[in-house]
C-alpha cells in the first residue's frame, strides 16, 4: 500500500503513459534508435538535473520530473538524430529549468524551450513518431485515451479545450480565406503533432495557471499566437514559441496577483490597526 500514493501523483501518469507510448511505436514500426535516444536523452536529464541540484543545494527528490523532459525531446526528435544533439537538446531543457527560473519555479517549459533552441542552433528534424504520426490513423485513438488520462490528473482541460478548439477554428478560417497552408495542419503528422502538445506539453503544471478562467485565456493566446506564426512561416515551431510567451504570462500574471494580494493584505491590516486606535 505504501507504494500506491507514489503511482498515484499526476506526474508517475505523464512518465508512464510516454512509456506506454515508446513501446508501442517501437513495436509496431520495429525501430528501436528511438529507444537509444530516449535512454539518452533521459540519462543526460537526470544527470544535469542532479548537478544543479547539488550546486544550487536544492532538496534532491526522485527527477520524475527530468524523466518526462528527456522523454518527451526522444518523442519528438527524429529518431535519426545524432546522440550529440540529443544531449545537447536535453542539457539546455534542464539548464532553462534552473537558470531561467522566479521564485524557484520554472519560467519556461523546459522540454519546449530546449526543442526550440534546438531546432534554431541544430537545424534537427523534429517528426514527432512518438505522437504515433508515423503509424495507421487509428492509432490516434490511444494518442486520445492516454492525454486524457493525464490532462484528467493534472485539471488542465480547460486549457486543452480552449486550445484545441481556437487552433481548430482559426486554421478553418484560415482555409476558407486562403492563407497559409492550413490543410497540413490537419494531415499527418501536424495534427498528431498538435494533439500531443496540447496533451503533454501545454498543460505543464509549473509553467501554467492553475485557475480555470487563466487557463482559458492561457489556451487561447498560444493558439492564437501559434496559428498566426503558421501561417506566416509555417513548420513545427508556431507549437514551441507560444507557449514560451504564454509560459512568460502566466509567470507575470502569477507575479502580479501575489503583487496585488500582499498590498491588499497590507492595506486591510493598516486599517484594522486604525480603527483599534480609534
Amino acid at each position: 500500500m505504501s507504494g500506491t500514493p507514489w503511482l498515484r501523483t499526476p506526474k508517475r501518469y505523464v512518465m508512464f503513459t510516454l512509456i506506454g507510448f515508446l513501446c508501442i511505436v517501437t513495436v509496431y514500426s520495429l525501430d528501436f534508435s528511438g529507444i537509444l535516444n530516449c535512454v539518452i536523452a533521459v540519462g543526460v536529464s537526470v544527470i544535469a538535473d542532479h548537478l544543479y541540484s547539488y550546486l544550487i543545494k536544492k532538496k534532491r527528490t526522485f527527477p520524475d520530473g527530468s524523466m518526462i523532459t528527456g522523454m518527451i525531446i526522444a518523442l519528438i526528435l527524429s529518431t535519426s538524430t545524432s546522440w550529440y544533439v540529443v544531449s545537447a537538446t536535453a542539457l539546455i531543457s534542464i539548464s532553462s529549468k534552473y537558470l531561467l527560473s522566479y521564485k524557484k519555479k520554472p519560467i519556461f517549459n523546459p522540454a519546449a524551450f530546449g526543442l526550440l533552441a534546438s531546432l534554431l542552433l541544430f537545424r534537427t528534424g523534429q517528426s514527432w513518431w512518438g505522437a504515433f504520426g508515423d503509424l495507421p490513423a487509428w492509432t490516434t485513438i490511444l494518442l486520445l485515451v492516454g492525454g486524457y488520462w493525464t490532462v484528467n490528473r493534472v485539471n488542465k482541460f480547460p486549457m486543452v479545450f480552449s486550445y484545441l478548439g481556437t487552433t481548430f477554428v482559426l486554421l478553418l478560417i484560415m482555409g476558407i480565406v486562403h492563407f497559409g497552408d492550413a490543410s497540413d495542419a490537419f494531415r499527418s503528422p501536424f495534427i498528431n503533432a498538435t494533439l500531443f502538445f496540447a496533451l503533454f506539453m501545454l498543460t505543464d503544471p509549473p509553467t501554467t495557471p492553475a485557475k480555470e478562467k487563466e487557463q482559458y485565456i492561457f489556451g487561447f493566446l498560444c493558439s492564437a499566437v501559434g496559428v498566426i506564426i503558421y501561417g506566416i512561416f509555417g513548420g513545427l515551431m508556431y507549437l514551441f514559441i507560444p507557449l514560451l510567451i504564454g509560459n512568460l504570462y502566466s509567470m507575470l500574471s502569477r507575479s502580479q496577483w501575489k503583487h496585488s494580494y500582499s498590498n491588499g493584505g497590507k492595506q486591510s491590516e493598516q486599517n484594522g490597526k486604525r480603527k483599534s486606535q480609534v
